[in-house]
Order: structure tokens, then C-alpha cells, then sequence
């Protein structure tokens, strides 16, 4: 058999794996809350998904990676358009989200909550 690391299936899977904050693990490793995944019957890999706090630390690290430069240095207009893209992700789902999301786009939790009104008012909700 290959080398789980080498296997398709993990190099297919590894990329969303990353973007996530997840883990993977040997599937001999695998607690109950894991993902083990499975290639022709045979257990090849399990993800250990992470914490929704973690995975908000993960999307912002990400999207700050994307813009090449803190949240906090954006303009308003960049941080009105993190703030939908979270919004979208679910990251006011999350206990603290929006205050963890305030503090990375250097704003207070008012302001965030006004991007999230202004965004809700212009769909018309």
C-alpha cells in the first residue's frame, strides 16, 4: 500500500484540510469525533476538525494571508467586505465571533454590527 502521506485521496483532501485548521491523523489514531476516510473499503486517513474558535483564528489568519496585510491596516471598504465574507462563513455563529472578528479588523464590536446591518439593510432584510 502507499504511504498514507503519498496516498490521492490525502493529497486531495489536504488543501481543505488546511483551509479549515484541520488535522490529519493515521486512522489508527482516530477519537470518535474524527473523520476517518476511507479509499476502495480500506481506512487511509482520519481529519481531526478543529474547534469553531479555532477555525474563525484559521479563516482570519487566511484572509489576512489573502490581503497580504493585517485586517487591521484594510480600509473601510475591505472590512466591510471581510465582514460578508464571514458573515457568509458563519462566523458570527461562533460564541465571541463577532468580538474576535472586531479585535483582527482593529474596530469595535459596534462597528462590525453596523457592517452586518448595512450589508442585511441593502439585501433588504
Amino acid at each position: 500500500m502507499t504511504e498514507p502521506a503519498d496516498h490521492p485521496l490525502v493529497t486531495a483532501v489536504k488543501p481543505l484540510v488546511d483551509a479549515i485548521g484541520a488535522e490529519l491523523l493515521g486512522p489508527e489514531l482516530a477519537q470518535a469525533d474524527d473523520v476517518v476516510l476511507a479509499w476502495e473499503g480500506e481506512d487511509v486517513i482520519a481529519v481531526r476538525l478543529p474547534q469553531l474558535s479555532e477555525s474563525l483564528d484559521h479563516i482570519l489568519a487566511a484572509m489576512e494571508r489573502r490581503h497580504g496585510k493585517p485586517l487591521a491596516e484594510l480600509d473601510r471598504k475591505a472590512k466591510q467586505s471581510v465582514v460578508r465574507t464571514l458573515e457568509a462563513r458563519g462566523a458570527f455563529s461562533v460564541r465571541h465571533g463577532v468580538e474576535t472578528v472586531a479585535g483582527a479588523l482593529g474596530v469595535s464590536r459596534f462597528t462590525v454590527y453596523n457592517y452586518l446591518n448595512r450589508e442585511n439593510a441593502a439585501k433588504g432584510e
